[in-house]
């Protein structure tokens, strides 16, 4: 024990000090660095989520509401310069993890429960529609990767197909604005106006099902217009929305793989499997094969919708309206236009099959 004693005593006190001195500053770089910007992005998550309770607004996902609310702020007050790394944190790291536990969303079991057809139906869908969307993007001149994220964000499941897809496809944040903006749009019209047309197109609850749960952007979007005509049919649109998302993955990775071949520096391109897609497969292959009791899913879709939210308003935070401004109307023409393919391809297919 003495000796312990002698050797701490032959440390100089000034090391000690200088060494205490760094962590400390380590430490208020980190906090000073990060914490604002998560704060700030926090505070304007909770304005989204408190703003459903509002007559009126209760029809959009928190995370359309938190993009919305970040681009007024920011266009309006300014992002202050000290609240940008927490930003930044919020918009990679917290939306890859959200990304990865939509997984305990989905089993293969949900997949195999709709059939074989409806499983096919939802995948010519989803690739019919995103092959349809870049190549008339390419036809009337909207930039490639704005293109990919409106593609996206109608075939498979909006804002967390555009966010997934931004990773591999690296838009600026302007570009995953207008892409969450256009697609919120046009997924709310088919929200409140499918349902209107299933009598007159001769749906019964299992078609409708199909219908909604194969074409209609958003996860909540596709849960308003399954359930508003009947049990059967919300189930049936759940299932199939949630088969889209699983197909998630597989477009990421055909995506990472386009970029690789296109890039001229091999070494330089992203990996055609980004960590957060395998992640995601493998939480659904859990999700499968373990019995995940009913309360942690609960608190992990209230974790993804968190995260996803605050991800959302970090780009809002990011996002210059003169910029949007500047892409004119040809990408909002190109997701109207995906829009309108989608229901009506899967509509050809469900009354074919």
């Amino acid at each position: 024990m003495s000796s312990l004693t002698h050797i701490a005593n032959d440390i100089p006190k000034s090391l000690i000090s200088a060494e205490l001195a760094q962590g400390r500053k380590s430490l208020n770089s980190v906090w000073n660095g990060v914490v604002p910007g998560i704060v700030l992005v926090a505070m304007i998550s909770g304005v989204a989520f408190s703003a459903r309770n509002v007559s009126g607004f209760a029809l959009f996902s928190p995370m359309i509401l938190a993009v919305v609310a970040g681009m007024i702020y920011s266009n309006v007050l300014g992002t202050p310069a000290h609240a940008k790394a927490g930003i930044a944190f919020s918009q990679r790291r917290l939306l890859r993890f959200a990304i990865v536990l939509l997984g305990f969303q989905l089993t293969l079991g949900q997949v195999v429960s709709i059939g074989a057809g409806g499983v096919g139906i939802v995948a010519l869908t989803l690739g019919a529609t995103f092959v349809f969307t870049i190549t008339l993007g390419r036809l009337i001149g909207v930039d490639a990767k704005l293109a990919q994220l409106i593609a996206a964000g109608t075939s498979i499941c909006g804002a967390s197909a555009i966010v997934a897809t931004n990773i591999v496809t690296d838009a600026r944040d302007e570009d995953v604005t207008y892409a969450v903006a256009s697609i919120t749009l046009f997924g709310t019209v088919a929200m409140l106006g499918f349902p209107l047309l299933a009598p007159v197109l001769g749906l019964d609850q299992h078609a409708f099902g199909l219908w909604a749960g194969a074409s209609i952007h958003e996860v909540a979007q596709v849960i308003g217009a399954g359930f508003q005509n009947g049990t059967q049919s919300g189930e049936i649109a759940t299932v199939a929305k949630l088969t889209r998302v699983a197909m998630l993955a597989p477009m990421v990775i055909a995506l990472g793989l386009m970029a690789r071949r296109k890039s001229s520096d091999q070494t330089a391109a992203r990996p055609p499997m980004p960590w957060f897609v395998a992640a995601f497969v493998a939480v659904v292959a859990l999700n499968s094969l373990v019995t995940v009791p009913p309360e942690v899913k609960s608190a992990m879709a209230l974790a993804t919708t968190i995260m996803l939210t605050m991800g959302l308003a970090a780009m809002g935070l990011q996002a210059d309206i003169s910029q949007l401004r500047s892409r004119g109307l040809r990408p909002l023409a190109l997701a109207f236009s995906a829009f309108l393919f989608i229901g009506c391809f899967s509509l050809m297919l469900v009354k074919l099959v």
